[in-house]
């Protein structure tokens, strides 16, 4: 009995002393995006993820994956419903988990990023964020995505009229499908990374982004025209899944939310300051730019508001709140 009484505490000693110099395992949040890593949402999302990191501390860690690595924002938003992934930025394809996210999509509806602010605080959170919740969703924050140009290879966009014919990629989003047949181009829906072999091989003529995704993409090496058209300005959502932020600790959603607040502000500032620097980016890579005709724009996208009043349910009263809190 002493000697098996004595082998037991030899083991029990052992054992202890390995666990006590076994590293505590840290939770482990991914922060991934489809957007290139040089772009805005890509720099936003990987500042989240450094600014996480520093507030968690060494009992958390926080990786970050861009460039589509762990795929595009369709197979990231089920990832999310998954939880293998915990946090992702969510743009233009948001539509398709709720339509009332579509107010996004209406052309010339945001007047400036202040005004991005109020329809944030005063409907994105308050009307949109609960639908995507019932999706499985749950947003966190309404960051810079930015006022949307066009690009193309073919000749500059004045007017809707010189869009005739032409072979735009866009989001999956069945209003930016409409938007751009009203106008008379030929919209196709193309996931974001294959855009620039689509380009490049002349499949497409040209696309619609924001500068920072323009430059952030190289789009300006395959393209020849960029017409600042700012037809729709494209915010980016901070989605994690429902079942993830239910799941984690208080301290962490507390940080989660802190450093959401924080980044908003930094991505909105920096795309107000990229307008200027990145068109000047552009024209030096051999590009020619022009200002469009935005006026003519604008008359030519009532269609568009009334098939979102006619669509979706309080889309006409959404429309009218938003435009509301520009004055």
């Amino acid at each position: 009995m002493k000697k098996i009484s004595c082998s037991l505490a030899a083991s029990l000693f052992i054992t202890t002393s390995m666990l006590a110099a076994s590293p505590v395992m840290a939770d482990t949040y991914i922060v991934a995006v489809g957007a290139a890593s040089n772009s805005l949402q890509g720099r936003s999302a990987e500042k989240f993820a450094t600014d996480l990191q520093a507030k968690l501390g060494d009992a958390h860690k926080v990786e970050f994956y861009a460039d589509g690595q762990l795929g595009d924002e369709k197979e990231l938003l089920q990832k999310l419903r998954l939880g293998t992934v915990q946090f992702t930025l969510v743009s233009s394809i948001m539509t398709n988990v709720a339509p009332e996210f579509a107010l996004f999509d209406m052309p010339f509806l945001v007047k400036d990023r202040a005004h991005l602010k109020a329809i944030d605080a005063e409907i994105v959170m308050t009307e949109l964020a609960p639908k995507a919740e019932d999706q499985g969703l749950h947003v966190l924050s309404t960051w810079e995505n930015g006022f949307r140009q066009i690009t193309n290879s073919v000749r500059a966009i004045n007017t809707p009229a010189d869009l005739e014919g032409l072979k735009i990629r866009t989001p999956s989003s069945e209003w930016r499908v409409a938007m751009f047949k009203e106008w008379g181009a030929n919209p196709t829906p193309m996931s974001f990374s294959e855009v620039f072999v689509a380009l490049q091989t002349g499949t497409m003529d040209g696309q619609e982004n924001p500068l920072t995704n323009i430059v952030g993409a190289n789009f300006q090496e395959v393209q020849k025209h960029l017409s600042l058209t700012g037809h729709v300005y494209s915010p980016t959502y901070l989605t994690t899944g429902s079942d993830t932020w239910s799941g984690l600790p208080a301290d962490v959603q507390a940080a989660v939310t802190d450093v959401a607040a924080t980044v908003q502000d930094w991505s909105l500032a920096e795309g107000e300051t990229a307008d200027n620097e990145l068109v000047e980016k552009v024209r030096a890579a051999g590009v020619e730019v022009n200002e469009a005709d935005k006026a003519s724009f604008v008359a030519a996208s009532a269609p568009v508001y009334e098939a979102f009043a006619a669509q979706v349910s309080g889309g006409a009263e959404l429309v009218s709140r938003a435009q509301a809190l520009a004055e």
